[in-house]
């Protein structure tokens, strides 16, 4: 099984949750997605555009190396083969070349 973890390297929430909002943004609109998380446990309050914050800090890592890394082990614990890990960052046709140096050591290992 193959999942898709978002990741902003960052220490601080509010810019991790802006990110993840706009990230979300597409996604909450679309209905095999709204399924989903309705199947896994999310409610309609958490499906607003751009997702509630529960949604979008379940979806999305965030903090240092070693807290994105955590995340990855999550899934990789609960049965996940690959994990995708995306480097989000302001606009989204920004490349995140620095997050992607930061995260390759500590990624690698897993």
């Amino acid at each position: 099984m193959a999942v898709e973890l978002g990741a902003v390297l960052t220490k601080d929430r509010e810019t991790a949750l802006r990110r993840a909002h706009a990230h979300l943004d597409i996604y909450t609109g679309l209905p095999n997605y709204r399924n989903n998380w309705l199947r896994g446990g999310f409610d309609e309050s958490d499906l607003v555009r751009g997702g509630s914050d529960r949604l979008a800090e379940a979806l999305v890592a965030w903090g240092d190396e070693t807290a994105i890394l955590d995340r990855v082990r999550e899934h990789l614990d609960a049965g996940a083969d690959h994990v995708c890990v995306q480097a989000l960052m302001e606009s989204p046709f920004e490349v995140p070349t620095e997050p992607w140096r930061k995260l390759a050591p500590a990624l690698t290992g897993v």
